[in-house]
C-alpha cells in the first residue's frame, strides 16, 4: 500500500487569520495558519446548527511562499497534508499535546481576494 494514503488529510475551509511567516537561515520559510471548517446539520428539533472546527496548519518552503503571496484572512482554500502530533510543556510545567496539519498543497477556492 502506498505510504501517502496512510496519513493523509484533505480539508476545505476559511482562513481564520493571515499567514504568520517566519524566515530562517538560507531564506527557508515556514507559514503558520488556522483553518475553520464548518458543518451544518439539523438537530433532533429540526433546527439548523453550525459546528465549526479549527485546524492548525504549517507549510514550509514553496507552500509557505504561496501562503505569504496569495492567502489572506477569510480566504476559502482546500488543503492536502498530513497530521503531526506534538508534545510540549507549558509555562506551568504541564505536559500538553497538540495536533497540526503539515500542508503539502494549497488550492484557492471561491472568488479571488484583492
Amino acid at each position: 500500500m502506498n505510504n501517502t494514503l496512510r496519513n493523509r488529510v484533505q480539508l476545505i475551509g476559511n482562513l481564520g487569520n493571515a499567514p504568520e511567516i517566519k524566515t530562517f537561515d538560507g531564506n527557508k520559510k515556514v507559514a503558520k495558519l488556522s483553518l475553520a471548517t464548518t458543518e451544518k446539520y439539523k438537530n433532533q428539533k429540526g433546527e439548523w446548527v453550525s459546528d465549526t472546527t479549527w485546524h492548525y496548519l504549517t507549510a514550509w518552503g514553496n507552500q509557505a511562499e504561496f501562503a505569504e503571496k496569495f492567502l489572506v484572512k477569510g480566504s476559502e482554500i482546500a488543503i492536502e497534508g498530513k497530521l503531526k502530533n506534538n508534545t510540549y510543556t507549558d509555562k506551568e510545567g504541564n505536559k500538553r499535546n497538540s495536533t497540526e496539519i503539515h500542508v503539502n498543497e494549497f488550492m484557492m477556492l471561491g472568488k479571488k481576494n484583492s
